[in-house]
């Protein structure tokens, strides 16, 4: 029964405090600062999680972990490379493709687009890209004709809609190696992609054998291969290792060129924002501090009472660390209650602010994705909520010591 009196007496004064206006303010200040930078943070990482999900699902789905492109001349023999890579285990799949870059005319100006030549049945194995069209829209690249399937950002952008016929302009450098006037290549709007950020204004997907046609290379052959691999950070050795086991020069290029910086922004904001947010719920812990040293100063007088009844100074100690748990406990809990809600509903939650302010939070054009993503994960919430619980109790200890030595005498004759 001793062993739960400090915790009795400290739930007594913390409710006591309670009644103490001053007092009681600062309690709600610090309460409320723990449980704002515990919901923030967990809503920060959420997010990060979020955008990190994204970048490796459904942009690093589309775009080719590694390719291996033909230098001086098309790749004759790329069946070779794709059976030295089945050879690899970490390889999971490869498919041929052909590039062509140009311009098209939108309202106001050009835009440039890449056009990727490609076999939907072997393109299926490296890139989900079929996932994000119509399945009419996707057959339509099978056959040996001039159809396009582009993206919905491009296609808003060129005003067109399907089965309208898009015009794309090339240099054409001529029998004498000098740039001459551009060439005209037409295709038929087949389908459109809902991929979601800048990709959809810049990559277009054409039949293979067609693009093979128009830049007029040798039958069979082919631009570059694209590699799919088990774990996306090993992309660039793999690649390495891949190309290096070739007899031709090869221009080797994976997702960390391309995409790189995305993984890097994501990892530099999480880490600036955990620090960030960290000081604030740091500045909250600050306020547990004043409240208790006024809480010591305004139980002095019953402190020293108990002191003389035999309360130990360890128990002293235990009485006003209790108070600040209960702070640092009932910040942490309703911060991690509002930061799990909003996590689990942020997609939502900012569809809706979109619509009732008319206004775009990601735009297409800057950002890889064109919506807010969230995942939450428990391990996050239960860092958060530790270091709070943590840094609330590491608050507690000045004032408690502070309170062990309150000599009794002196506090009985000032009452």
């Amino acid at each position: 029964m001793k062993s739960l009196l400090p915790l009795v007496i400290g739930w007594r004064f913390y409710r006591a405090r309670q009644s103490n206006g001053f007092i009681g303010f600062i309690s709600f200040a610090s309460t409320a600062g723990i449980a704002l930078g515990v919901a923030v943070l967990i809503l920060v990482l959420s997010a990060m999680n979020g955008f990190e999900r994204e970048l490796e699902q459904r942009l690093l789905g589309v775009v080719a972990h590694g390719e291996l492109l033909s230098v001086n001349e098309p790749l004759h023999d790329w069946q070779g490379i794709a059976e030295t890579a089945k050879s690899m285990p970490e390889i999971v799949a490869t498919a041929p493709f052909i590039k062509m870059q140009g311009l098209v005319q939108k309202p106001g100006g050009f835009q440039g687009l890449e056009l990727n030549g490609i076999e939907p049945e072997l393109e299926k194995e490296v890139s989900t890209i079929d996932e994000f069209m119509p399945a009419q829209a996707w057959a339509s690249l099978s056959t040996h004709s001039n159809n396009i399937v582009v993206g919905r950002s491009l296609l808003d952008k060129l005003g067109l809609k399907v089965g309208d016929t898009l015009s794309m302009y090339t240099p054409d450098m001529g029998q004498t190696n000098k740039l001459t006037a551009a060439k005209s290549h037409r295709f038929v709007v087949a389908g459109v992609y809902d991929l979601g950020g800048e990709i959809e204004s810049t990559q277009a997907y054409v039949s293979l054998p067609y693009l093979a046609e128009v830049l007029k290379l040798p039958v069979g052959s082919v631009t570059g291969l694209r590699i799919t691999v088990n774990k996306v950070f090993s992309a660039p050795r793999i690649t390495r290792d891949l190309g290096y086991a070739q007899n031709q020069y090869l221009h080797l290029n994976n997702w960390t060129r391309s995409q790189g910086h995305l993984y890097q922004d994501i990892q530099l904001v999480r880490m600036v924002m955990y620090l960030v947010l960290a000081l604030v719920i740091a500045v909250a812990c600050f306020n547990i501090v004043s409240t208790l040293v006024m809480a010591v100063r305004d139980k002095s007088a019953e402190i020293a009472i108990l002191m003389t009844m035999g309360l130990k100074r360890a128990q002293v100690m235990a009485i006003f660390i209790m108070q600040g748990a209960l702070n640092g406990a009932l910040g942490c809990t309703i911060g991690a209650a509002i930061g799990v809600t909003l996590a689990l509903n942020l997609s939502a939650f900012s569809n809706a602010v979109e619509q009732f302010f008319g206004i775009k939070l990601l735009e297409s054009d800057i950002y890889f994705i064109d919506f807010l993503p969230s995942q939450l994960q428990q391990q996050d919430v239960l860092v958060v909520v530790g270091m709070g619980f943590v840094m609330s109790l590491l608050a507690t200890i000045y004032p408690a010591y502070k309170a062990t030595k309150i000599a009794p005498a002196t506090a009985l004759a000032g009452r």
